[in-house]
């Protein structure tokens, strides 16, 4: 997908993939009470396999407990895969040694959590670039916390003296500063006021477009993730059960779980809102430690039939671009009609 916010490159060619995860597997052991107990397992992250490329923005959502954030910690090497592969930067270098080089970075939900309240700002922003010679390194703090839209001043200030938007500035302009070729915000824009977020939002387009970096998007919030992301991954109970271009969350959402997720954001039109029929989701999600045989998401589907409750289905390719895990996809609508008519790794 190319739009305005792609930095352009030469004719013909592909900006590289800074991120390859093959069916990532993170399984969490349960202790066993006595040697008679099998052994259980919570299963965060089932086989998941995502591209990204420079310059873009993969966005992923879901509800509590899918396995998005577990996701995160992969891919910035925080946790190790039981496995599968999770490589980034342009070297395809593995997650958890990339982490080390600068070639991942991070920004998290509370940024009072993550500045320490006993370093000034460019202490903090300054952490990043390690070995770095003093000349080069105040240069590029200087210009990392220019281009969040601080001013120099900023600098000689602790965390308490800043608002909540300007420390989630500092946390970016600390991410930054490296020239990492990918930064995972995992509900980095959740805890601020709805001003602040768009203000956050904007930032991170215009950085993109200006240094090509690539973002990984993890949220809770359809909106947000929509107007940053290029591509949307849908997660439930440890996998991928849709991938597609942003603007199929405007139209032609496929699986019934996404288009459930879809169902719950007033779709905003120029003549007003559109009324769109809440699909309401029955029951919890199955255990983590249990999945259930089948499709997973089948105990709380709508459409679901019997040969959903004993086949798990794959995720293909329903359309280019556009993968879906679902015996029935498309068969649910955002009208929360049922219709009679009804993989390989994506790349954003």
């Amino acid at each position: 997908m190319t739009d305005d916010r792609t930095p352009p490159t030469a004719q013909g060619d592909e900006p590289e993939i800074v991120l390859d995860v093959q069916d990532a597997v993170r399984h969490y052991p349960l202790r066993r009470r006595s040697l008679r107990e099998p052994r259980r397992s919570v299963h965060a992250v089932d086989g998941v396999s995502v591209r990204l490329r420079s310059g873009r923005t993969l966005g992923i959502v879901g509800e509590s407990g899918c396995g998005k954030s577990t996701l995160g910690r992969l891919i910035t090497g925080l946790e190790t895969p039981t496995s599968g592969a999770v490589r980034v930067g342009a070297n395809g270098t593995p997650a958890a040694a990339a982490s080390g080089r600068g070639t991942v970075q991070a920004v998290f939900q509370d940024p009072a959590s993550a500045l320490d309240p006993r370093m000034m700002v460019r202490q903090s922003v300054a952490e990043a670039l390690g070995g770095v010679g003093r000349d080069e390194r105040d240069r590029r703090v200087d210009e990392a916390i220019a281009a969040v839209g601080l001013t120099p001043d900023f600098g000689s200030r602790y965390p308490h003296e800043l608002s909540g938007g300007q420390q989630q500035r500092v946390c970016i302009a600390r991410a930054i500063v490296g020239e990492p070729d990918l930064i995972l915000l995992d509900e980095a824009v959740s805890s601020l006021d709805a001003s602040l977020q768009a203000q956050i939002l904007d930032l991170l387009e215009r950085l993109q477009r200006d240094t090509g970096t690539a973002y990984v998007f993890i949220s809770h919030d359809l909106r947000a993730v929509r107007q940053v992301s290029h591509s949307v991954a849908v997660m439930y109970l440890g996998q991928v059960v849709e991938q597609a271009p942003a603007e199929a969350f405007d139209r032609g959402l496929l699986h019934p779980y996404a288009v459930a997720l879809r169902s719950t954001e007033p779709r905003i039109l120029d003549d007003g809102v559109e009324p769109v029929e809440r699909v309401v989701l029955r029951g919890e999600p199955p255990s983590a430690v249990a999945p259930p045989a089948g499709c997973r998401f089948a105990p709380r589907c709508p459409i679901v039939e019997d040969h959903c409750r004993r086949v798990a289905p794959d995720l293909v390719e329903a359309t280019p671009g556009h993968l879906v895990r679902c015996h029935r996809p498309g068969d649910l609508t955002l009208s929360g009609v049922a219709r009679a008519d009804a993989g390989t790794p994506a790349e954003v």
